[in-house]
């Protein structure tokens, strides 16, 4: 370099080009790439304290996910319940759902244990029974809703056991229509 000649920001040493947005980007990906890998080490629900997962959704619980449907915009859906356990051990969960653009509605949730990482039950909106089935520490949703779609909800305990991940597929006639992705948690 000659003399009088300034050293662009490349030369300079501890010097970053990045603009603000690309860092916030790339703190932004680091986190989701932190979260994913706290996630992937789940190996059982009981190791989350979930041995009885129902108690989950015991008290107040929040959900917050993205939907994305195919030809549509993608949009926010956020719901907040209230769970109780009956007597017989069953979860009976209330629902106020708010997806955006739309009137929110109440959603009702009757769960029970139907043997060994087995549990069944019903929907307001589901048009038929809900199955539910404990893979591997993951619970896995079965059912179908209003214009025979089938539902497929993957609900991932994440360590600490007051937040799992949540997503779910959509399918008419086997193609995939929807998925939705995002988090529930406990509040109280």
């Amino acid at each position: 370099m000659g003399a009088g000649v300034r050293p662009s920001p490349v030369d300079r040493p501890g010097v970053s080009i990045r603009s603000k947005a690309e860092r916030l980007r790339v703190s932004k990906n680091m986190m989701i790439a932190a979260i994913i890998a706290v996630a992937s080490t789940a190996s059982s629900a009981n190791s989350y304290g979930l041995s009885d997962p129902l108690r989950f959704f015991v008290g107040t619980t929040e959900s917050v996910t993205t939907v994305n449907v195919l030809m549509r915009k993608a949009y926010s859906a956020r719901a907040r319940g209230y769970g109780e356990i009956g007597r017989d051990g069953s979860l009976s969960l209330v629902q106020r759902v708010e997806d955006e653009g739309k009137k929110p509605f109440e959603r009702r949730w009757y769960i029970r244990r139907a043997g060994p990482g087995r549990f069944e039950g019903s929907m307001s909106q589901a048009k038929g029974p809900v199955a539910v089935a404990e893979i591997d520490g993951r619970y896995r949703f079965r059912f179908r809703v209003k214009g025979n779609l089938s539902v497929e909800q993957w609900v991932i305990p994440l360590p600490g056991g007051t937040v799992a991940r949540t997503e779910s597929t959509v399918r008419k006639l086997g193609l995939k229509v929807a998925t939705s992705r995002g988090f529930i948690r406990r509040i109280s």
